[in-house]
């Protein structure tokens, strides 16, 4: 039986993107148990009501519960926006990370002149989330969001360096640089798939990748609460689980992944 540190981090997402979280966890924490759930069958959340993205969360949550985790990772932004206050309250006392609040703090920490951009899903923006969680901690800040609705499909097209995408990108960073933005949240986690390019189309802009933020975050906290793995006499063991197995999932999960994608097993919720 595994002792309460050797118990696993639950990462979960609507979709495949959440994998970036993964990998930002497994470099920063690289004797830590990982299991892994993106509702692969019900991909995308952000067009679909707010009581929709509460019952999917609660059934995601209660999968992650089963396999006795000892905190739970919010990879997906609609959900850490939409739907984290049910996370919290079916956690517990159990630490519970977002993306959200880890970018939030990141980017705070990062801005020189205290304005700071936010690109994200059409959902995100809408939400409101980044914003009202930067000003939470600190009033005087402005935020411009600009939601990039065409860099998710480019990114699981493969299109990290095409034409295409860096005009697309172009585009969408006109306005926030408009605005004097300093630094820029990467609010999706297909975002960070991008940094190259975002960085050569904005070189004087600090990117903030909210999946290295949030498994800093998770690490902090793992700390406080003295349930870091030592990982003595252990490899650390990564499970994925996902509601379907659609065509090039498994090219589009090493992708964000960063290495060979195993261990996956299809279930069902709900």
């Amino acid at each position: 039986m595994n002792t309460p540190n050797q118990r696993p981090i639950g990462v979960f997402d609507s979709g495949v993107g959440g994998l970036t979280n993964v990998r930002a966890l497994m470099e920063r924490l690289p004797l830590e148990n990982i299991v892994y759930f993106g509702d692969t069958a019900r991909v995308p959340y952000g067009v679909k009501s707010r009581a929709t993205i509460e019952t999917f969360t609660a059934q995601i949550v209660g999968f992650m519960l089963e396999h006795d985790v000892k905190a739970l990772v919010i990879a997906c932004n609609t959900i850490a926006a939409v739907a984290g206050h049910k996370v919290r309250q079916m956690a517990g006392n159990m630490p519970v990370l977002d993306v959200i609040s880890a970018g939030a703090q990141a980017a705070l920490a990062t801005t020189r002149n205290n304005h700071i951009g936010v690109i994200a899903t059409n959902t995100t923006v809408n939400s409101n989330a980044y914003a009202r969680e930067i000003h939470r901690r600190n009033p005087a800040a402005r935020v411009q969001s600009q939601a990039c609705p065409l860099f998710v499909p480019l990114v699981e097209e493969g299109w990290l360096d095409h034409e295409v995408t860096r005009l697309t990108a172009r585009e969408y960073l006109k306005p926030l640089l408009a605005e004097d933005v300093d630094t820029l949240v990467l609010g999706c986690t297909h975002y960070p798939l991008l940094k190259p390019l975002l960085q050569q189309e904005a070189p004087q802009l600090q990117l903030v990748d909210s999946a290295l933020t949030t498994a800093e975050a998770v690490a902090q906290a793992l700390q406080a609460e003295g349930l870091l793995n030592d990982g003595t006499g252990q490899t650390a063991d990564y499970r994925f689980y996902v509601s379907d197995i659609p065509l090039r999932f498994q090219t589009i999960g090493e992708r964000f992944l960063g290495r060979s994608l195993q261990q996956i097993e299809m279930v069902s919720l709900g």
